[in-house]
């Protein structure tokens, strides 16, 4: 079935451009220009994946996700503003599903789109077992991740994850020891041809041990090989 994705945004020419550019993909969009419009649409009709904007007059993005969140899971990105923190912290621990700052590649949010609604998809069939047994969950010492459910744990401690950081970590973790080069990373994280320098995977891993060291101080297990790239401690 097509997947309906609801558009919140006060910029008029985002909610255009993205529209179109969903349509193409085969998706439906609705699109609103203010939280409080969009919370009523959410809730009485709730679409398959939503993207908001934070900074938005009268009610933002935060307060339209923690008011959706009373009612609704439906899965949700974010547009933010670059490197804003600590709007990111509050959204994930708010039940956001991932970010995407501005000014964004276009591509880069279909392609989170689609990876988040096949991980909604897998994690709405529990009795399913193709689904629980196609993607197997990955164990390395305290590191416990599971990609049908996007779930990370580390010595049991829940760790929240946007989509992007999942699948570098998840690369890095698969094979211990070995060397990921930025390259390989953008690879993993980023579909097609979409261009990120290396600062972005840097700021990645910074923010995803700054994540597990949160449950654990002493969280080591992301090393730097300077000049080469980043691995994951072996056991």
């Amino acid at each position: 079935m097509t997947a309906t994705i609801a558009l919140v945004d006060d910029d008029r020419n985002i909610l255009t451009s993205v529209s179109i550019a969903l349509q193409a993909e085969g998706f439906l969009t609705r699109v609103y220009s203010d939280g409080e419009t969009a919370l009523k649409a959410l809730t009485d009709n709730p679409p398959d994946l939503a993207i908001f904007d934070i900074k938005m007059p009268r009610m933002d993005g935060l307060e339209l996700l923690r008011r959706l969140r009373e009612k609704s899971s439906v899965p949700v990105i974010f547009l933010t503003s670059k490197d804003d923190e600590l709007d990111e912290a509050l959204g994930l621990a708010m039940g956001a599903d991932d970010y995407i700052a501005k000014p964004f590649s276009q591509r880069l949010l279909i392609a989170r789109t689609r990876a988040i609604l096949r991980r909604t998809e897998l994690a709405q069939k529990p009795g399913d077992e193709d689904a629980e047994t196609s993607v197997e969950k990955l164990e390395r010492g305290r590191l416990s991740m599971d990609p049908a459910r996007h779930r990370v744990t580390w010595g049991g401690k829940n760790v929240t994850l946007t989509v992007t950081e999942f699948l570098i970590l998840e690369t890095l973790a698969q094979r211990p020891g070995v060397v990921k080069t930025r390259n390989q990373l953008m690879d993993a994280a980023y579909h097609d041809d979409i261009y990120v320098d290396d600062r972005t995977i840097d700021s990645h891993i910074k923010r995803i041990r700054r994540k597990f060291r949160q449950a654990d101080p002493d969280f080591d297990a992301i090393e730097t090989l300077y000049g080469a790239g980043y691995r994951f401690a072996e056991e």
